[in-house]
């Protein structure tokens, strides 16, 4: 026999901290009360549709989301979202019990089972615990008597007299199930929710949830491995039956760790006192030597003024001695009174030299000390930043270090970092950054918790520099910082769009992958037999494609790939009123200086070229990045030439009629030119031989995660 009140702990919710009420359950196996779950998920909508504020995490006295719940809201995608409704609209559950982000399907909460195993075992409990209290008759007239049986298919109870009259004999009533009171009243058949009217006979062995015969037809389970639910039922009930005989047999081994978790639990009371009182005795040493420190300043500042007033003191003494009949001035003029020459020489030459002296100083009056004490303001800037980083310091704690490489400043930034050896890893992390600006002379670093090794932040500023640093923690010990790592933003709010395969897209030479976001340009059979019919020169067509979104106002950037083995590309932007002229535009690729008999070399022609040109577009193939040919470009055909960047970025100015290119991976500008913008504007690309194009593919919340975990 359990004893019921021993296992109260695996009948408490976990998110409002109380016995089960309708218990649902999660994809994750755990256990909710379904006001509970609805609760959550108002609260969870809530803070998304309001970025995450403290404010909106109070929509609800019962249910608090956790911080790690909140930190984990900027990971969801789904953005607006507004509670219009008694049901919640979002698919992400935060589960409680495991603290991560559980996906309910598009039906939601009405997908979900109830519990009924669980609730009835949380209605013999509460009838233990509340035994002397009687459950009375539903039907009688007041005073109600005390129940004696409650009928499962009426959902209500009885004394002996009003089921007599309710269940008269010989009726339809009278074969109804009943039991002994009771509160709790389940259904006798459990009905599929995602089809109400089928009742579930099959088990899903891939989702670990009963199913109908629908489900595994037609629905979502129709190519899952499925059982009978007979069959799940005593293979289930063998596999539980066997997990509980082996822990009861156990039971001297549990016994025996209990025992030993009293005694770490009675250490760790120990070793945390003395590790209290030597934090506490280390404060003190640095309390005593601050107040020394503050001694010595305020006896050196209380000395320095002494020092000042006493010369302050002694010049306005001898000023006083300037006025009429007073000190010096008044000697002197007794001095004047006298009528002996002899004697007068005699006193009058020291007392000139004097007077000379006192009306110097009058000429240029400067006082004997200085009024101010800046030579004693304490810089505590330093001590100050170290006193802040004051912590827990593990000399095994290794300090983690930003990944460049996988780091990546797009549309959002994504910061990974890694740890050199994994001896001590931390639990969690924290990353810091900060905006380099120069006209800000203090520095505001924005602190932010991580479970992962990645994150990604949102709403940093366009075209500008972040500094980033990050350490690790395990309990209450950390790590130092990490080295600073800074990251440059686009110059431009980041442009979305895929390769259009509908205008202008020739099929034969250029090959898409299914999500339209890597373009290839393949060298075969189409373009041997087309050099098969030139005999002479080299007019080979280039293959166009432009993306299916255009830009018509604003500042705009994307970034791109370009395989190394790439023979020739080029991108840019192309105007809509002149993409007709760009896909039937035949001599698009060479030169004739290039034919055997043109007799040219000049490279006019090739000035000519780029001017005639309908769009813009600038040169890439063979690992280099060519720079067009402009009055303002160099002169020397090599400086012209630059590596090709592992990723390039094209910023759109259409207020400006500026068109920018870019390492994207430094943010830097290779090349600017203008452009006209009096149209829509689309991103170009053409190619030719064997070269291939990937679009940058958009930082999401998920994508630390994902990289993170492969």
């Amino acid at each position: 026999k359990v004893t019921i009140k021993g296992i109260e702990r695996e009948l408490i919710c976990p998110a409002c901290k109380e016995l089960f009420t309708h218990p649902l359950i999660l994809p994750c196996q755990h256990n909710v009360c379904h006001k509970c779950v609805k609760e959550i998920l108002f609260a969870f909508e809530d803070s998304l549709a309001d970025g995450g504020s403290e404010s909106s995490n109070q929509s609800s006295p019962r249910i608090k989301i956790s911080s790690s719940s909140m930190d984990r809201i900027d990971r969801i995608s789904r953005s607006g979202i507004k509670r219009n409704s008694l049901t919640p609209r979002s698919s992400l559950f935060p589960c409680p019990g495991c603290q991560r982000d559980i996906d309910l399907g598009e039906r939601g909460i009405n997908g979900l089972f109830r519990n009924f195993t669980l609730e009835t075992i949380v209605e013999r409990y509460r009838q233990a615990a509340r035994a002397a209290i009687a459950i009375m008759c539903d039907f009688c007239k007041p005073p109600p008597q005390e129940s004696t049986k409650s009928c499962m298919d009426c959902s209500a109870s009885y004394c002996n007299e009003c089921f007599k009259i309710h269940h008269p004999w010989g009726t339809a009533k009278a074969q109804h199930e009943y039991v002994g009171p009771t509160t709790n009243f389940r259904p006798k058949i459990l009905m599929c929710p995602e089809h109400e009217m089928e009742r579930v006979n099959m088990y899903c062995e891939i989702c670990r949830r009963p199913v109908c015969h629908l489900c595994k037809l037609g629905g979502c389970h129709a190519n899952h491995r499925v059982t009978t639910m007979s069959t799940a039922y005593k293979t289930l009930k063998e596999k539980l039956s066997k997990d509980i005989e082996y822990l009861i047999s156990k039971e001297s081994q549990v016994k025996a760790h209990i025992t030993q978790l009293d005694l770490l639990l009675k250490e760790t009371e120990c070793n945390s006192e003395r590790a209290k009182e030597e934090a506490s005795q280390s404060f003190e040493k640095l309390s005593h030597v601050l107040e020394e420190k503050k001694s010595a300043a305020l006896r050196a500042i209380e000395a320095s003024k002494n020092l000042r007033l006493e010369k302050l003191q002694m010049q306005a003494e001898e000023y006083q001695g300037l006025l009429e009949n007073n000190g010096l001035v008044g000697y002197a003029q007794e001095v004047l009174k006298e009528t002996d020459p002899s004697c007068f020489v005699q006193t009058a030459k020291q007392l000139h030299v004097r007077i000379q002296k006192a009306t110097e100083s009058l000429k240029s009056f400067r006082p004997a000390a200085e009024t101010t004490f800046e030579d004693f303001v304490v810089d505590i800037a330093k001590q100050e930043e170290i006193l802040g980083d004051l912590s827990f310091h593990s000399n095994g704690l290794e300090i983690p270090e930003i990944n460049e490489e996988r780091s990546r400043m797009y549309n959002k930034a994504l910061i990974s970092w890694e740890c050199p050896g994994k001896i001590d890893s931390a639990d969690t992390y924290v990353l810091e950054y900060h905006k380099l600006n120069r006209e800000e002379d203090s520095t505001v670093w924005q602190e932010i918790e991580v479970c992962s090794k990645s994150k990604v932040i949102s709403d940093l500023d366009d075209n500008s520099s972040y500094a980033f640093r990050v350490r690790g923690y395990k309990g209450s010990i950390c790590s130092p910082w990490s080295r600073e790592v800074v990251l440059h933003t686009p110059p431009a709010p980041v442009f979305s769009f895929l390769f259009d395969d509908k205008c202008g897209y020739n099929s034969e030479h250029l090959l898409l992958n299914p999500r339209r976001t890597s373009v290839e340009s393949r060298a075969g059979f189409p373009l041997l037999l087309g050099s098969d019919r030139m005999q002479v020169g080299c007019y080979t067509t280039l293959d166009y494609i432009i993306g299916d979104t255009g830009i018509a106002k604003g500042k705009h950037f994307w970034a791109f790939h370009v395989e190394a083995y790439s023979y020739l590309v080029k991108v840019g932007v192309v105007s809509s009123n002149k993409i007709q002229k760009l896909f039937h535009n035949t001599h698009d690729v060479t030169s004739p200086r290039y034919e055997q008999d043109s007799g040219h070399d000049s490279g006019s022609e090739d000035a000519f070229f780029d001017s005639s040109q309908p769009f813009t577009l600038v040169t890439l193939g063979m690992k280099k990045f060519f720079i067009p040919i402009t009055p303002a470009a160099p002169k020397d055909p090599a400086s012209r030439i630059l590596p090709l960047p592992s990723c390039l970025g094209i910023c759109l100015d259409c207020d400006k009629g500026m068109v920018g290119f870019y390492d994207a991976g430094r943010m830097k500008c290779l090349y600017e030119c203008e452009v006209d913008c009096s149209g829509i504007m689309y991103p170009a690309f053409a190619l030719m031989g064997g070269a291939a194009v990937h679009l940058e593919e958009a930082v999401t919340a998920k994508y630390g995660e994902y990289h993170h975990n492969i």
